[in-house]
């Protein structure tokens, strides 16, 4: 199993690499409607991948890798032409992409200092992951709809409103997380290795 490379939901997981770059080419020339269709596409075939990787017992060691990679890809792209494009912020985009390469760089120097040592996601990587791809979207969105109003609580919000909250969110969350992650790994180098 480990081996297997042309596994079902690694297919589905190349066909959503091959997808980036038609996102990002009609984010370039604004057809935001076109883009906002392939993210949601993109979106459903990340669930789809996970799925089936489960019930078809069809795991393997490329998926484990080659899945967060392309979700990473098609996140950092996005923050990169949506800053570009004056929809997001460059300032937050610099955050996004400095805890990514923190990130990165740990993962480069923990494999060349002890070899491989897994470190499974934390809850707050998991939910500033989360929090990216909801703001993707409703940026995408509010491009798209301009005036597309969504309810909550018995009140009705522009997007552009809830996007504020969301930025605000990743802002956090990208700190928290991006600290979190290195003193936990400062602590698993420290420590004895298994």
């Amino acid at each position: 199993m480990k081996g297997r490379i042309w596994t079902v939901p690694n297919q589905i997981t190349f066909l959503r690499l091959g997808f980036l770059p038609f996102f990002l080419m009609l984010i370039a020339y604004d057809h935001y409607r076109s883009a906002l269709l392939v993210l949601v596409i993109a979106g459903l075939s990340d669930g789809i991948d996970g799925l089936l990787a489960r019930s078809l017992n069809q795991r393997s060691a490329l998926g484990a890798y080659l899945d967060p990679i392309a979700d990473k890809l098609l996140l950092s792209s996005s923050f990169i032409i949506l800053a570009f494009k004056k929809q997001l912020a460059w300032w937050l985009t610099i955050l996004v992409l400095s805890r990514d390469v923190l990130i990165l760089i740990v993962a480069v120097v923990i494999l060349l200092v002890s070899g491989y040592r897994p470190f499974p996601p934390s809850i707050y990587g998991k939910l500033t992951t989360a929090a990216e791809i909801i703001l993707v979207f409703l940026v995408v969105l509010a491009a798209a709809f301009p005036n597309y109003r969504v309810g909550l609580l018995n009140h009705f919000f522009t997007v552009g409103a809830l996007n504020h909250f969301f930025i605000y969110a990743v802002t956090v969350l990208s700190i928290v997380s991006g600290f979190h992650y290195s003193f936990t790994t400062a602590r698993h180098l420290s420590g004895p290795t298994p």
